[in-house]
């Protein structure tokens, strides 16, 4: 029998959901995949409807689950009112159509909006499209909240990192969070920002404050999986990983992610297993000498140019029996001896060499490509810190390594280097390659 997920806010009924309720059934719809599955369900069974307000309550559907082309198409034909003008412009937002989205914010607030709340969204979309000083003009109107509201230093904060004022952003964030200690957007910014400085104690606690909080927040546990990787810390990083596929158990960047630290935590330098290496290679490196071996076998073993019991472990017993005047009283003789040090004949198999192959990657160098900064690549904490570990900041820089030296930085795995080859490949770069 199947297990139908029930919602607190039904976004489908009579009474158009608040603000506040619509947000919260986001959270709720986000948690996890069987939620999102639940939700497009609903969706799907109501889309067909028609009306104003059908088409309001849809066009939020469609948005929260990321269709944002579809929601303006939806809410556009929507009821005139407070949640549509809001919810056009945060998919208008989310599609690069920042002046429309502005024009539905100061739409919303004859609908009734919160005066504060449309001005830090203003402000969001102002900072987006890259118009810091209109950004600043409607945060700075909403002076009166600087010492009571955090959000109103998170928003300062974001626009400061984004015109590169890293030291005072990190003071509006740490000013945000002594006025609230759990704002998650403050928490997460100021974590990455540490992240990125390579303050990793710092980074690691806010990640944590925020890993413990529910729903799962997918890109700080995969962060803070990462740091933990760094510092070789394997099993907490799996923790973070597990955390997330519990929830969202298709999550490709998870799957991969955690293939990668399995993978990273095999290869680990294990010293009481290289001890124990150590003391068998000794054993095999053992003169027959020095074994009371009868004369007959002594001979043959040196007739056969076998001296240590390195040597004899590769023989097998079928090629022993062959060799004339060696019989089965010699053999019971040498097993015996090869059991009291716990080996066999024939237990010592030589590891395949593994060939490794390049592919060979057809170059396009654009100069007004090559001179943007890997920053435009949109990668993930763990690629950008390996790269920067480099000292690799344009893309010029980074055509000319290797795939090779990429994997060759701690820690930077297949998962990362997938990651830059397509985010090169979209451009039409590659990595370079060794004739």
């Amino acid at each position: 029998m199947e297990v139908k997920t029930e919602f607190d806010v039904n976004l489908f009924s009579d009474e158009i959901p608040s603000l506040d309720e619509i947000k919260n059934l986001s959270a709720v719809v986000n948690s996890s995949e069987r939620n999102r599955e639940a939700f497009k369900d609903q969706i799907e069974e109501n889309m067909s409807r028609t009306g104003e307000k059908a088409r309001l309550c849809i066009g939020v559907g469609l948005y929260i689950t990321g269709r944002y082309s579809e929601a303006v198409e939806k809410l556009e034909k929507a009821l005139d009112c407070e949640q549509k003008f809001i919810y056009l412009a945060y998919s208008l937002r989310k599609l690069r159509r920042f002046s429309e989205a502005i024009e539905n914010l100061e739409r919303s607030l004859k609908a009734g909006s919160d005066t504060f709340m449309i001005s830090m969204e203003k402000a969001t979309a102002y900072r987006e499209a890259r118009d810091f000083e209109s950004a600043e003009k409607d945060i700075k109107s909403c002076a009166n909240f600087e010492n009571v509201s955090a959000e109103y230093h998170y928003q300062l904060g974001k626009l400061k990192e984004a015109q590169g004022l890293y030291e005072q952003a990190i003071e509006n964030y740490q000013t945000a969070l002594d006025l609230s200690p759990n704002h998650q957007e403050s928490l997460f910014s100021l974590a990455y920002r540490c992240d990125l400085m390579g303050d990793d104690e710092a980074a690691i606690d806010y990640y944590k404050q925020i890993g413990v909080k529910s729903p799962v927040r997918i890109n700080a546990l995969l962060n803070l999986a990462v740091l933990y990787e760094d510092r070789e810390e394997y099993g907490k990083a799996l923790q973070c990983v597990n955390k997330i596929l519990q929830f969202h158990p298709n999550h490709q960047r998870a799957i991969l992610f955690c293939k990668d630290v399995e993978s990273a935590e095999s290869m680990y330098y294990d010293e009481e297993k290289e001890k124990r290496k150590d003391r068998k290679n000794k054993i095999l490196e053992t003169p027959l000498t020095d074994f009371e071996l009868s004369v007959r076998s002594r001979n043959c073993f040196k007739k056969m140019g076998i001296r240590t019991l390195g040597d004899l472990l590769k023989i097998s017993e079928t090629e022993l029996l062959s060799y004339k005047n060696f019989g089965e009283t010699s053999l019971k003789e040498i097993k015996a001896t090869l059991a009291s040090k716990g080996l066999q004949l024939g237990g010592a198999l030589e590891e395949p060499e593994q060939e490794t192959t390049e592919q060979e990657q057809a170059e396009s160098r654009d100069e007004s490509i090559l001179s943007k900064t890997v920053d435009d690549l949109n990668l993930s904490v763990r690629a950008r810190k390996a790269l920067k570990k480099l000292g690799v900041n344009t893309l010029e820089e980074l055509v000319q390594k290797t795939e090779a030296e990429l994997l060759g930085c701690k820690n930077f795995g297949v998962t990362s280097l997938n990651e830059i080859k397509k985010a090169l490949d979209s451009l039409g770069l590659s990595l370079r390659t060794l004739e």
